[in-house]
């Protein structure tokens, strides 16, 4: 038995005929499926969908970047729920607000019942009549109506607002409630107060609610608008 055989090579393979390539390599050595350097699957680096993951000049991997193109593991568009108040003003402190409507109340009452007492000087005893005490409450009511109205329409804030660096904003965007959000906001805070015996009650639920709202601190006035008080100071 001749000792010139390589250990380890079959003595019975045949050699590849000439002009056979090796296996799973095809022409230009593109695989048996189609040429260039690409493998099996096509072309290019990263098979038949295009450069694959981290490929130069290709889009990133599965794993590149946080997942579905936001802020991992929180955040806006994270895994968590998105922030209500991300991207709003701060909300208006609810205190300032009491102060804000204490201001509009009296620029609104006092000139009103100053005028209603000249019209009536003869004719009316405030502590006994009490058919023109409660006409002067409809009175200021409807003219704060107007009032507020007006300037929320037009500004986003009445004087009172103005001064305490408040405004009312539409909840969806941030604008001045222009037209009738401005209306609404004004009808369902001051017209309630014209019925008798319930207005009241339905008026001091409606202020309170703000005091519970989350996360808008709204009162009744503010989701039938769909509007928010925010702050002008940052």
């Amino acid at each position: 038995m001749s000792t010139d055989q390589p250990q380890g090579e079959d003595p019975f393979r045949k050699p590849p005929p000439p002009g056979d390539l090796p296996p799973y390599q095809g022409p230009e050595g593109g695989g048996p499926y189609g040429t260039g350097p690409g493998g099996p699957y096509g072309p290019g680096p990263g098979g038949p969908y295009g450069p694959g993951p981290g490929a130069p000049g290709g889009p990133g991997g599965p794993y590149e970047g946080p997942p579905y193109g936001g802020p991992p593991y929180g955040g806006d568009q994270g895994y968590g729920p998105p922030d209500p108040l991300a991207g709003m003003p701060p909300l208006g402190n609810r205190f300032k607000r009491l102060v804000a409507r204490i201001i509009d109340g009296l620029i609104v009452s006092i000139p009103v019942s100053l005028v209603f007492a000249a019209v009536n000087w003869h004719h009316w005893d405030p502590q006994n009549d009490q058919t023109k005490t409660t006409g002067l409450s409809i009175l200021i009511s409807v003219v704060y109506f107007i009032y507020e109205g007006l300037m929320l329409t037009t500004r986003g804030q009445t004087v009172g607002k103005m001064a305490m660096n408040l405004r009312v904003a539409m909840l969806e965007n941030g604008a001045v409630p222009e037209g009738s959000p401005g209306w609404i906001r004004a009808a369902v805070y001051n017209l309630p107060q014209i019925v008798p015996c319930c207005g009241f009650l339905f008026w001091l639920v409606n202020v309170l609610w703000c005091t519970w709202d989350s996360p808008y601190h709204q009162c009744v006035h503010d989701k039938a608008a769909k509007t928010v008080v925010v702050s002008t100071r940052q």
